[in-house]
């Protein structure tokens, strides 16, 4: 089995959403948002953006390796 790539060149690629702004967030845009892709091979995955680069790419995490990085904070 092939691995899956750990970005997408473009956030609308990502199916599903909604994209979620981090709860740390401040008023100046400076944040990240998150995705969980309901369909194709990516669902269960976390997607991740820049919030200033909304068309940009995305970075994607398997479901263990995000909780880990949620966990660490």
């Amino acid at each position: 089995m092939t691995a899956l790539p750990r970005n997408v060149p473009s956030s609308s690629e990502v199916p599903g959403g909604p994209w979620l702004r981090s709860s740390y967030s401040t008023g100046a845009n400076n944040c990240v948002e998150t995705a969980r892709p309901d369909a194709g091979p990516r669902a269960g995955h976390v997607a991740v953006r820049d919030s200033k680069n909304p068309a940009g790419p995305a970075l994607l995490f398997s479901p263990e390796s995000w909780a880990g990085f949620t966990a660490a904070f």
